[in-house]
């Protein structure tokens, strides 16, 4: 399975961009009124695409031998997943008020952006890790 190693990084990223894309636009739908964007082929949609990113990132994590509550970016990321689908969830259809859907859609995104910056640096604080704590010392070039 390490020999796919490039292609389901791959299919994992193309899959986490599709899930927080139909995530934006069924929010979206919701905050506007729209019975659709609880339709059962929405729905659907949303559960395939997010089983076969599990499924990858299944796969990423036996290949890379990274696990999470091991690994403090992964433990980050299991940790946040779960907040965002519980503000997804009531984005889509718990919030009683539009008020509440807007506020509960618009954390699930920035919760959902910080997922991906955690991914991006493989580290739990993010894009915040670029603003404090210790920086990388330069390694001087021998000429």
């Amino acid at each position: 399975m390490a020999e796919y190693y490039l292609q389901i990084r791959l299919a994992h990223v193309i899959l986490v961009c599709c899930s927080g894309a139909l995530f934006a636009a069924r929010g979206l739908l919701a905050i506007a009124g729209a019975a659709v964007a609880n339709h059962a082929a929405l729905r659907w949609l949303s559960y395939t695409i997010d089983t076969c990113l599990l499924t990858a990132a299944l796969m990423l994590v036996t290949i890379l031998q990274q696990y999470p509550f091991v690994q403090p970016w992964l433990t980050a990321k299991v940790l946040l997943l779960a907040v965002y689908i519980v503000l997804g969830v009531y984005a889509l259809r718990r919030a009683r008020t539009r008020q509440a859907r807007i506020a509960a859609y618009v954390a699930a995104l920035l919760v959902y952006l910080f997922i991906a910056s955690v991914a991006w640096r493989h580290d739990p604080r993010g894009i915040f890790a670029a603003y404090g704590g210790r920086q990388p010392v330069p390694v001087a070039r021998s000429a």
